[in-house]
């Protein structure tokens, strides 16, 4: 690929933002091959978790403004349909039922914030800077963050996010639950390899639904979400995977699961 970096080990797939010298602000063909990557690693039975990162000490400044193929600045095209390339992208890493986990470092501005909000987990360096800076530019949210930032750390301080696009460091960021854990950078690889370790040798299927099960709740009932845990673990009850965690447990090993 011509911006990402891609690496897979053991049901493991790194994906790596590779445009330092813009700080891996996002052009047309990374977009593009976001979007490639997204639905292949969601198509791939071997793909178990997914860490998205960026090269060169920053995640993603956002998007490049100065491409003139890219989303703000394609003249050819419309406006709504040039944003809804970004949406695209948004919305696929959104519909990933594998967890995903983004390793920030550095700079995560606007679309790059969005980015890395659209992950289950995120874990920051302490260096790490993270903002929505869409006010300061003129611009209302997009790439998803009117949908992810109110339910990651709720409507009131959302707004005061949003409205006022202010830089947060690390340390900001984890007290009002914007990101899952602070770290130093020298310790940022080694935790989220971890992290994405422990994931991959997890229970695929189990993982899978209980990711959609909180993606559910967010919209509907409690009628709704009973009915849908009990569909779930039906289905787990009936797989191998279930019946492995079981004799795994019964003969005090370490269970292997396939998801199956």
């Amino acid at each position: 690929m011509e911006t990402l970096i891609v690496d897979r080990s053991g049901g493991v797939v790194n994906v790596t933002m590779n445009r330092p010298e813009r700080k891996n602000a996002a052009n047309a063909a990374m977009l593009r091959e976001l979007l490639e990557i997204f639905e292949e690693v969601e198509r791939s039975s071997e793909d178990r978790v997914m860490v998205l990162s960026g090269a060169g000490g920053s995640f993603c400044s956002g998007a490049d403004l100065g491409d003139p193929n890219g989303p703000t600045s394609d003249t050819p095209q419309p406006g709504l349909v040039r944003m809804r390339r970004l949406g695209d992208v948004a919305l696929a890493l959104h519909r990933l039922t594998k967890p995903t986990i983004a390793k920030v470092d550095g700079y995560a501005v606007g679309a790059g914030m969005s980015l890395a909000l659209g992950c289950d987990l995120i874990v920051a360096s302490d260096r790490a800077k993270l903002s929505l800076i869409f006010s300061k530019r003129g611009l209302s949210l997009d790439n998803g963050a009117s949908w992810l930032l109110p339910r990651t750390v709720g409507i009131a301080r959302a707004k005061e996010l949003a409205f006022f696009g202010e830089m947060i460091d690390a340390a900001g960021a984890f007290e009002v639950g914007l990101v899952n854990r602070v770290v130093s950078p020298g310790e940022l690889d080694g935790f989220v390899d971890e992290w994405a370790r422990k994931l991959a040798d997890g229970p695929p299927l189990a993982l899978s639904m209980t990711k959609t099960l909180l993606h559910a709740s967010l919209s509907g009932s409690m009628e709704e979400a009973v009915e849908n845990e009990a569909r779930c673990q039906a289905i787990n009850f009936a797989s191998d995977d279930t019946a492995e965690a079981l004799a795994a447990f019964a003969q005090k090993r370490v269970p292997q699961f396939k998801g199956r």
